[in-house]
């Protein structure tokens, strides 16, 4: 299934995208897209619904974040050997975590905003994975049990923030605006292998990434695993899994976003994103 939010921010109505691209209403099947839909059980109900009776939505609202919510925003870094490489740092020999702030999650087509002084300002492709059922020190081997599905993010980065001001890559990576996620949460009876997706990100028109999850360092179950045993994943938490080479950093020289780009970016099975780059304003 391919789960959405959508309608004015604060006011999405959960929905869902059916076989022939419709997008239908569920607000009289559950209240909305968050945790405790994401069980299984809710799940396979969905699932058996019969989608040409739900309500059909008219026009093109706008698309919110598909999870309601979201408890914990957590990112991989570095997490594709030649991404590594392009931003001058070593393969790392376990996978970087880092946060995000919730309160830089949107929709995946709304606006970005420049932070106020931003001149290093970063697009990042990457595969986000949205949890099911509670992880908690779980094997690699269980690991893809308890997660929903996955969806497409913007790990969207500010470089100066992030590497030149401390120690903590929160900084850069957490201000308003700087997580794009959706269009769809994508359940994974509809994603065969995580690890077989090609991704790509154009800025203007012009190609900027091109990847494939199969070159991951570290795969979707080992990150499951492995961030299990430092904090407990709960339904509605998000993992973005690192982003393939072709960020403006790794460029020469470097190359940021400014007032007027457009961002767009898609992941095979997940949908696509476009954002406009606007300048800060409070």
């Amino acid at each position: 299934m391919k789960l959405v939010r959508y309608g004015k921010p604060g006011k999405e109505k959960p929905g869902l995208i059916d076989a022939d691209g419709n997008l239908r209403d569920l607000s009289a099947v559950l209240p909305d897209i968050g945790a405790a839909a994401l069980n299984a059980k809710v799940l396979a109900k969905l699932a058996k619904l019969k989608t040409d009776k739900l309500p059909l939505v008219k026009g093109k609202p706008r698309m919110g974040c598909p999870v309601a919510q979201v408890g914990k925003y957590i990112a991989i870094g570095l997490n594709y050997s030649d991404h590594a490489a392009e931003s001058g740092m070593p393969i790392p020999k376990e996978p970087v975590v880092f946060m995000k702030a919730t309160s830089c999650i949107q929709g995946p087509n709304d606006d970005v905003m420049l932070p106020k002084g931003s001149v290093k300002s970063d697009w990042e492709i990457e595969l986000g994975i949205v949890i099911g059922t509670q992880a908690r020190y779980v094997s690699q081997k269980d690991a893809l049990k308890h997660v929903a599905g996955y969806t497409l993010c913007n790990d969207v980065s500010e470089r100066e923030f992030q590497l030149e001001r401390g120690l903590q890559w929160d900084k850069g990576k957490g201000c308003d605006t700087f997580g794009p996620i959706g269009p769809w949460l994508v359940t994974t009876d509809e994603i065969a292998n995580p690890q077989k997706l090609a991704m790509w990100l154009d800025v203007n028109g012009v190609r900027k990434q091109t990847g494939n999850t199969k070159t991951m360092i570290f795969n979707c179950a080992k990150i499951v695993s492995y961030v299990s045993e430092f904090m407990t994943l709960m339904p509605g938490d998000v993992i973005c899994t690192g982003t393939p080479p072709g960020v403006g950093l790794g460029m020469k020289p470097p190359v940021f976003l400014k007032k007027g780009d457009v961002m767009t970016l898609g992941i095979e099975g997940l949908g696509e994103q476009r954002q406009l780059v606007v300048p800060f304003k409070k």
